[in-house]
């Protein structure tokens, strides 16, 4: 009687161990993202199911999901960049684009209104205009990226976030007066990447062309902004009230 041979099981030439083991084919998962739009609820769920698919996600995924929502922005950012997958971190980046960390109160900017409020955004526009705005005059030469505002309404007060991010920010001006002026806040973290934070109102890098691109009240602790070691900015600011006539409109102007 023949003895039955054990199964072996088949190998398939195009599946290959490292990033993205196990998956037939990454152009058929890059695919399907595109289709979704790059749905970051989908990137968040696939990166979920194991570990060689969470390596694929944030490796090139996040990449190519930054690209198509602030294509200008993300191409600027890895230009010259020899290892941008570990320089930029996409995935961080991506949550920067989509996230704004809502309202919270620091050493040097009390706010009213109640603290959290994070919510995704659809749609953020990135400026590399406004964000030399927000830089110290010694530092003109670096390259920031801001958000435009994300109004915070209230009946207390109304609050201003925005969100930036430096381009190779180890290589910075502001990074070196950083160094030299401030010390990482003690309890604070970037919303992003959870690394620490210079307070730019403590190192005093806050310009005065800050306050009037933010249209934010011009007095001390109106307006701070926090700069994380990987170069993420988020940042909160007190607005003037809109007046509700025309007589109130005049009464500013005077």
């Amino acid at each position: 009687m023949l003895s039955r041979q054990p199964r072996q099981r088949r190998r398939y030439p195009h599946q290959h161990h490292g990033q993205g083991a196990g998956l037939l084919n990454e152009d058929i998962l890059e695919l399907v993202l595109r289709h979704a739009n790059w749905n970051p609820y989908m990137l968040c769920a696939i990166a979920c199911v194991c570990k060689p698919l969470n390596e694929l996600i944030k490796l090139e995924m996040w990449k190519k999901f930054c690209l198509s929502r602030a294509p200008r922005m993300a191409a600027d950012l890895s230009f010259g960049v020899k290892n941008d997958a570990i320089e930029i971190n996409w995935d961080k980046l991506g949550k920067l684009m989509i996230y704004c960390a809502g309202c919270h109160s620091t050493r040097h900017f009390k706010s009213l209104s109640p603290p959290g409020g994070g919510h995704l955004v659809l749609k953020s526009r990135f400026s590399r205009t406004s964000g030399r705005s927000f830089l110290h005059p010694k530092c003109r030469s670096d390259v920031l990226y801001v958000t435009d505002l994300c109004e915070h309404l209230d009946d207390e007060e109304d609050v201003g976030l925005f969100r930036g991010v430096f381009k190779s920010f180890g290589a910075s001006k502001t990074r070196q007066m950083l160094l030299d002026r401030g010390k990482l806040e003690e309890g604070a973290c970037c919303p992003f990447c959870r690394s620490r934070v210079w307070s730019m109102m403590e190192a005093r890098m806050i310009p005065p062309s800050a306050q009037r691109r933010l249209a934010s009240y011009d007095y001390e602790n109106s307006i701070e902004y926090l700069v994380c070691i990987n170069g993420h900015l988020t940042g909160m600011c007190l607005l003037l009230p809109l007046p509700d006539s025309d007589e109130e409109r005049a009464a500013m102007v005077v």
